[in-house]
């Protein structure tokens, strides 16, 4: 990844034109650094731009223009950074609809940092290809499981006499192995085994996701899938 700046989601435009000066800055000496650098043990390597420039679109186009013209073969993919850092979802997503028809097609998008299963399809949805980000294991850690019908956090009482599996649409072996009464427990006892538990979940969750999301891509009927997904994704249990 190339070296940048992330602004706050809240910057001012001056600010943030000035942080994405700097980010240009070190983009220009990183490519050159790399593209002059022999790669050791016979292993290529590949590098992604990030993209910054805040909330704002005039700056988010300057930045996709500076990088494309730094692009070449050793250009892996590029990065979104900058977004889900405290600006409203709405201007995450759109300023992931304006920066994603401006990149290169035959090259990976990488939204860092990103985040809930509604912004992961949400991403998909406008030209998004790759995440990270460390809700699943995070938001588990303190309770929050999630689900294809909701959020659940397992510290409230409600699942306190509930012994029906964690999650029976589950794919991994927690999910049917143990009991919501049982995690509850776990998180209200402090026992370090509710956080593996619960991350266990949530990272098999993500990855089922994102498997499902592939198959309705193949299909053809992906819009229509994360229409009526996003809201139970979204909804508290």
């Amino acid at each position: 990844m190339a070296f940048d700046e992330c602004c706050p989601g809240d910057a001012d435009e001056k600010y943030a034109a000035k942080s994405l000066k700097l980010t240009q800055s070190w983009l220009e000496r990183y490519c050159r650094r790399f593209d002059e650098t022999e790669p050791l043990y016979g292993y290529s390597q590949t590098m992604f731009p990030i993209i910054q420039g805040c909330v704002y679109p005039n700056l988010r186009c300057q930045a996709v223009e500076h990088a494309l013209t730094l692009d070449n073969p050793n250009r892996g993919g590029y990065a979104i950074g900058g977004l889900a850092v405290g600006e409203p979802t709405e201007k995450m997503y759109e300023m992931l609809e304006l920066v994603c028809p401006l990149l290169p097609d035959d090259k990976p998008r990488y939204l860092m940092g990103v985040g809930t299963p509604a912004n992961i399809l949400e991403g998909i949805a406008r030209g998004v290809d790759m995440f990270d980000c460390v809700m699943p294991t995070r938001n588990g850690r303190n309770g929050m499981l999630f689900t294809l019908n909701g959020v659940m956090n397992m510290r409230n009482r409600k699942w306190a006499d509930d012994f029906s599996p964690l999650d029976p649409e589950g794919t991994s072996f927690v999910d049917h192995q143990y009991s919501k009464a049982y995690l509850r427990h776990l998180f209200i006892a402090g026992e370090m085994f509710a956080a593996m538990i619960a991350s266990e979940h949530n990272l098999a969750f993500y990855l089922d996701l994102v498997r499902t999301a592939r198959k309705h891509i193949i299909a053809g009927d992906f819009a229509a899938w994360k229409d009526a997904t996003v809201p139970k994704l979204m909804t508290r249990l």
